[in-house]
């Protein structure tokens, strides 16, 4: 059945699987201390311009987001996001089950605004009885975020400002990073992040990886004992030559870059035919995630056809569904998208 549901449905991009291949018999120390993994950090180092970086590998993105929130929030702090933020809305209360709070504001299209951040960090803090309240102690943000949508160098600088002033760190959720980095028009580079943020990670789960996500400090600011805290908290990999090797491959020869673009060329051949049959979008999402509003009935004749996610309700008798491109994503399964989509229907 064709499928545009997300960018994790099938398996790693075929270069991973021969490099896997290739290195399966070799004997390697386990838990990330092997040459494949210190190959991939200093390639990774390279890719962000940032000769100091800290790179660790961990499994999923979910036990990505714990882990690095958890480990790097005293017992009373909390991290901010937007209210549709990942970690606030589809990561089934992980950052709350390691005891912190997700503490939201409004989303605008996925993302928050520099001034609503800098009031709620203003009021909190000029709040007498904020002591026995929960502390803000991290800012979260994705890129791209939960919409498709991307920040530019102009307002990742601010929220570093401001994250800056209340001396509480900036933590980028990059799952879907290399789509936004290779998205048309951006001035966002991996460089940029590194010197904004003061953690963020690289995703491979769903950028061409079987699994795994690539975390960055870039401020020597690895909190003590992170691999003990990864282990306590199950996202460390006894076979960490397993991600080694797949984010080794993704970072040789622009492979993490060339298979991202491709995914955005496919998304925004989707797009131009979406216009052509008359579409109605929710938003411009300006990467591999596109957002449709569909009539209800018209919703479900498709859904015999194709799978596609169903993303939230937008009115009594219509619902906003999402499609998404991938780097295994190919030209003959848009033309089939194209054959099977009708027109108008708003």
């Amino acid at each position: 059945m064709l499928s545009f549901e997300s960018d994790y449905i099938q398996g790693a991009h075929e270069k991973i699987l021969k490099r896997l291949a290739e290195t399966n018999r070799e004997p390697l120390s386990g838990y990330g201390n092997d040459k494949y993994c210190e190959s991939a950090k200093e390639k990774i180092r390279q890719a962000c311009d940032c000769k100091e970086a800290e790179i660790f590998f961990l499994t999923g993105g979910t036990q990505t987001n714990q882990i690095v929130i958890s480990s790097m929030l005293k017992s009373y702090e909390g991290v901010v996001a937007a209210h549709t933020g990942h970690i606030s809305v589809h990561e089934a209360g992980a950052i709350e089950h390691s005891g912190h709070k997700v503490l939201t504001i409004p989303g605008h299209e996925g993302k928050i605004k520099v001034e609503e951040l800098t009031a709620y960090l203003k009021a909190y803090w000029e709040d007498s009885s904020h002591e026995h309240m929960v502390f803000p102690g991290m800012v979260y943000i994705s890129h791209p975020t939960e919409y498709g949508t991307l920040y530019t160098e102009k307002e990742l600088a601010e929220i570093a400002g401001v994250c800056g002033e209340y001396s509480i760190p900036l933590y980028l959720d990059g799952a879907r990073l290399g789509y936004g980095l290779m998205s048309r028009g951006t001035d966002v580079t991996l460089a940029k992040i590194a010197r904004y943020c003061d953690v963020f990670y690289i995703g491979g789960t769903k950028v061409g990886a079987l699994c795994g996500e690539a975390v960055v400090f870039p401020k020597k600011n690895m909190p003590v004992h992170f691999l003990t805290l990864a282990k306590q908290k199950g996202g460390l990999l006894a076979k960490g030559r397993l991600l080694g090797v797949q984010f080794d491959t993704l970072f040789t020869d622009d492979l993490y870059f060339q298979i991202s673009a491709h995914a955005i060329e496919m998304a925004e051949k989707m797009k131009e035919m979406f216009r052509e049959k008359d579409k109605r979008f929710f938003l411009d999402s300006p990467t591999n995630q596109q957002f449709l509003i569909l009539e209800d009935g018209e919703m479900a004749r498709l859904k015999e056809q194709i799978n596609f996610d169903i993303w939230e309700r937008y009115d009594e008798g219509h619902t906003v569904v999402r499609f998404a491109t991938s780097w295994a994503t190919e030209t003959e399964d848009v033309n089939r998208l194209r054959e099977v989509m009708p027109s108008g229907g708003q």
